[in-house]
């Protein structure tokens, strides 16, 4: 890494960015998942050849590095929205000059970067995707509600929580997720503290299949990671992502636009169907299903880098 900063994007918020790599190299912007998942050690580095790319990142508006965060006091969570997030990355990419990036998401980054490209296509030389989601409301529930058909043990400690919160929640009735989006909000340290436990053991189980099994992410022992990420994923996931239209609605505005979907065919929590459509519903783009990995893995990773290189091919001159 060779430059990093703290950049004013209104609201009062000050996104944190960094950047490595080749300054002359093609222009690349990594977006974490979550929301707020934050940018972490900086592994994603790993994904571009230095020598080719000037690699940006940011820690998302109200997590990691970035300034304030969701849970200090008296945040407004009406200035955390996907519009402001894509408009925060409008900003970074003036501030640091660049014309057209290469977008790279994982996860809920995904979505951010189909959001961005949407809304600015002309700045996008190309995308690259992995463990594809498009945070529709039918992939809310899914992973909220649905997918405890198979993870049934846990699915009722999950519900089971919201409903004994005393907050009016009854599982059948209501979206769960609204429950603890309520939850987080609550004034209650002791309560908001809970509710962000009882999600994280449930991510840890929706992600586990093709992961190697049931594991414990040791990111949860951190309280203030734990509670910005469970506080910011509930506020996107309960109102949908903030997408209106929906990503699928007018994906017509990346014709022109190369892309290429990883995702694994064991992710049982993010289901290969929702790249399929993606895919389908976008001719410029290309789709790599990895049939022995879930919600990421060693091959992902792999098809990812050459992904950026293939990318790079393109990109460069003759």
């Amino acid at each position: 890494m060779h430059a990093s900063g703290l950049l004013p994007t209104g609201d009062g918020h000050e996104v944190y960015w960094e950047e490595s790599g080749d300054p002359a190299g093609i222009p690349a912007v990594y977006l974490h998942g979550g929301p707020g998942g934050t940018l972490r050690a900086g592994s994603y580095r790993t994904k571009f050849d230095p020598a080719r790319f000037r690699v940006m990142a940011l820690d998302q508006r109200g997590c990691g590095r970035s300034r304030p965060h969701v849970t200090a006091p008296d945040y407004d969570l009406e200035q955390n929205t996907t519009r402001h997030l894509v408009s925060d990355l409008e900003v970074l990419r003036e501030h640091l000059g660049v014309d057209r990036w290469l977008l790279n998401g994982v996860s809920w980054g995904s979505t951010l970067a189909l959001a961005y490209a949407k809304a600015h296509p002309d700045r996008v030389s190309g995308i690259v995707l992995m463990a594809v989601t498009t945070t529709s409301r039918a992939e809310v529930d899914w992973i909220t509600e649905t997918v405890g058909a198979v993870f049934p043990e846990a699915w009722d400690r999950f519900a089971g929580h919201a409903e004994a919160a005393g907050i009016g929640y009854q599982r059948g009735r209501g979206r769960l997720v609204e429950a603890y989006a309520e939850l987080l909000r609550s004034p209650d340290p002791e309560v908001r503290d809970a509710a962000s436990l009882a999600w994280a053991e449930w991510e840890d189980h929706h992600i586990s299949i093709g992961t190697g099994g049931f594991h414990r992410d040791p990111r949860w022992d951190d309280a203030e990671f734990r509670h910005n990420f469970v506080r910011l994923t509930t506020h996107y996931w309960s109102h949908d992502g903030f997408l209106d239209p929906p990503i699928l609605d007018r994906i017509d505005l990346l014709k022109d636009i190369p892309g290429t979907l990883i995702h694994g065919r064991r992710d049982i929590s993010g289901p290969a169907v929702v790249a399929w459509r993606l895919h389908r519903a976008w001719p410029g783009s290309e789709l790599v299903i990895d049939e022995g990995e879930g919600h990421g893995g060693t091959s992902m990773v792999e098809a990812w880098c050459t992904a950026n290189s293939r990318h790079a091919d393109t990109l460069e001159p003759g």
